[in-house]
């Protein structure tokens, strides 16, 4: 057996360096880098004179049973997960601090609990009473949910396998838990991959759907090895900015359903509220045409949000450097797009300062967005509003022509249940829905005369 080599750990990113040093090599954070436990080198070749037992393979067309789920009794929350909790499964959940990932997991667990599954909230940062206090204020003060608050990854299991193997464990937060076999202090790299592991394997032996909650970075990743999003099942993320009233989970990554599906919930007092129909939430308070407001009918999975796109210039007196700033969309495309619009329309944006907005915090990602994007800017530099009953989409290439986008039809349905009697898109579209007008466009240009001549 080789001898063992020290090396250090960067806590941000989980790069591993020989040597201690101030800054981080691959993410270039400061004072990051921690001693870990020196790994063993063993050799690369196996003997196999000392025997093994074989692999079993089975065909890919033998009949699988499809896992049954259990509803949590928050919608949105299933909606997310892709119909409900799978046993067995391991589903981590990130988010900023604050923004309700322990008021959600308890509703969650308050809801398992009362339809009969027992449901256990186990808690390393705040104390037992802690979380009664918050129960009582969302009124779950009657819950029958076994909360405790550990760290030792021993005591836990040692505890769950004297019982019944609940529905649901959540752990608040995995970067809190401890293992007395690995060296090393709570959150580091080492022991956040260890108590996942160990946590993980009693989830798929008992058939316990569990929750790890996990912290996040300054850029919004969850902390700890990268390793450990490849280890669970789901990964959720838990988004909204606190001055917003709405919450979105996320899921980005799921072994038992679809990704990019979202729950919508909205902070009350009470704690978090589902949101049956986030659209009329991102539109609220348009009742008169403004220059430079197009609303776009975004596809979250398979769910259309209706969105206001808020789009403002202002021209510049002196030789200062226009300024861009976005808010909800990505800056680079809108770069793209502010080029695209002065080489083939003839714009004129290299003056004016630009400023473009996702109304209610709403972060778009849909690459069909660009024809609201652009209608938005032109009415704002023109200062023509838009008609108040259209919606826009379609994605812009840098050829000027206006492409075709996924599920026109899902758009064009959410767009006239609210109300909307007109939509401009693609010119490959063929679908046809009752009660709104589709007026197709094919290249800018054509956009800009329709702008300028107030459709």
């Amino acid at each position: 057996m080789a001898k063992p080599k020290r090396r250090y750990v960067c806590q941000a990113c989980g790069g591993v360096s020989p040597r201690w040093q101030g800054q981080c090599p691959d993410c270039s954070e400061w004072s990051t880098l921690q001693e870990d436990a020196p790994e063993t080198v063993f050799s690369s070749k196996h003997d196999l004179s000392s025997g093994g037992r074989p692999v079993a393979f089975v065909a890919l067309d033998q009949p699988v049973k499809l896992p049954e789920r259990r509803k949590t009794g928050l919608a949105e929350f299933d909606r997310a997960l892709g119909g409900g909790l799978v046993p067995g499964s391991a589903i981590l959940m990130g988010g900023d601090p604050g923004i309700g990932k322990s008021t959600l997991l308890l509703q969650a667990a308050a809801k398992v609990a009362s339809a009969g599954g027992a449901a256990v909230y186990i808690s390393g940062e705040e104390a037992a009473d802690q979380v009664r206090l918050r129960a009582d204020r969302l009124g779950l003060g009657k819950a029958p949910i076994m909360l405790a608050s550990a760290t030792s990854v021993r005591d836990i299991l040692t505890t769950l396998n004297t019982m019944d193997p609940p529905a649901l464990v959540v752990i608040d937060s995995i970067q809190t838990m401890y293992s007395d076999q690995i060296e090393g202090a709570p959150g580091t790299v080492s022991q956040v991959r260890g108590c996942a592991f160990e946590l993980i394997r009693y989830a798929k032996a008992s058939g316990t759907a569990l929750v790890l909650v996990g912290h996040v970075t300054k850029d919004g990743t969850i902390a700890g090895p990268r390793v450990l999003e490849h280890m669970v099942d789901v990964v959720m993320s838990f988004e909204g900015e606190r001055s917003h009233q709405y919450r979105i989970l996320r899921a980005l990554k799921n072994r038992f359903g679809a990704v990019d599906e979202i729950g919508v919930f909205a902070m009350a007092g009470a704690g978090l509220e589902e949101v049956g129909n986030p659209s009329l939430l991102f539109l609220s308070g348009r009742e008169n045409p403004v220059p430079g407001s197009a609303v776009f009918p975004a596809l979250e999975g398979t769910r259309p949000v209706l969105v206001e796109i808020q789009a403002l210039t202002v021209r510049l007196q002196s030789g200062a450097t226009p300024r861009r700033a976005v808010v909800g969309w990505d800056s680079g495309r809108l770069a793209m797009l502010l080029a695209v619009l002065e080489a083939r329309c003839g714009l004129n944006f290299s003056t004016a300062e630009v400023y473009l907005n996702v109304a209610g915090g709403y972060r778009l990602t849909d690459p069909a967005a660009d024809l609201a994007v652009a209608a938005a800017l032109i009415s704002a530099l023109s200062d023509r509003p838009l008609s108040g009953g259209a919606a826009w989409f379609g994605e812009i290439s840098l050829s000027g022509e206006v492409r075709p986008v996924a599920h026109a039809s899902i758009r064009l349905r959410e767009a006239a249940k609210l109300g909307f009697d007109k939509a401009h898109g693609p010119a490959g579209t063929q679908e046809k829905v009752a009660g709104i007008a589709y007026a197709p466009i094919t290249l800018l240009p054509n956009l800009v005369d329709r702008v300028m001549g107030g459709s």
